[in-house]
């Protein structure tokens, strides 16, 4: 006995059917990746990982990153208004060249241009010492390269005569590859420039 045809238009049902059900398989999965990837990404927003001794994935929180971010900036600021100002006769070509690792091609400029206008000269002909006193930063870690202000209070110590400053400086920061000992913190001053120096008149302060 002959087995029947079946039916073309049953054939192309089934088969449409078939191909429907495959799509909108495709689709929902589709969907749940990307659900699955948008949910990973906000979580590695939030948090940053490191790995345990025993080879797990500890999560760190970008708040603590900031937090760690801030110290860093501030102290990189300190660090490098000390070695570019704090300096004497017998100390300047070593915190100038500390300083120098600090910052890019602005604050070399600036160096050199004092040099040309005999800044340094003065300090070995009169024995001055310019004495740091006080740092405070204002920094905005929001977008990079983090913008930043600077208030140095100095001291020029002419012997009989003690002058007190106050500079006030600003420019940018930005990451590069740490290097040690020369820039342990990983970050470089960039667009360097010194806004406004004042004398100071009276002067009190806790800060050394």
């Amino acid at each position: 006995m002959k087995t029947p045809y079946k039916n073309i238009y049953q054939v192309l049902k089934l088969n449409r059917f078939i191909v429907l059900a495959v799509i909108i398989g495709a689709i929902a999965t589709s969907m749940v990746s990307v659900i699955s990837v948008i949910k990973l990404y906000k979580e590695t927003v939030n948090n940053a990982f490191v790995v345990g001794t025993d080879g797990s994935a500890i999560p760190i929180k970008l708040v603590s990153q900031k937090e760690n971010l801030e110290v860093e900036v501030l102290s990189h600021l300190e660090l490098f208004h000390r070695y570019f100002y704090h300096i004497d006769a017998s100390n300047y070509e070593k915190h100038l060249e500390k300083a120098l690792w600090l910052g890019n091609s602005s604050i070399d400029d600036l160096y050199k241009q004092k040099k040309a206008e005999g800044v340094y000269n003065r300090l070995i002909q009169y024995s001055l010492v310019q004495k740091v006193k006080e740092i405070t930063s204002i920094i905005d870690l929001q977008t990079a390269p983090y913008q930043f202000e600077t208030n140095t209070v100095f001291e020029i110590n002419r012997g009989s005569i003690i002058d007190m400053y106050e500079l006030t400086t600003t420019g940018n920061i930005i990451h590069v590859d740490r290097n040690f000992p020369n820039n342990t913190h990983g970050l470089l001053i960039t667009n360097f420039f010194e806004n406004k120096l004042k004398k100071i008149e009276n002067y009190e302060s806790g800060k050394e």
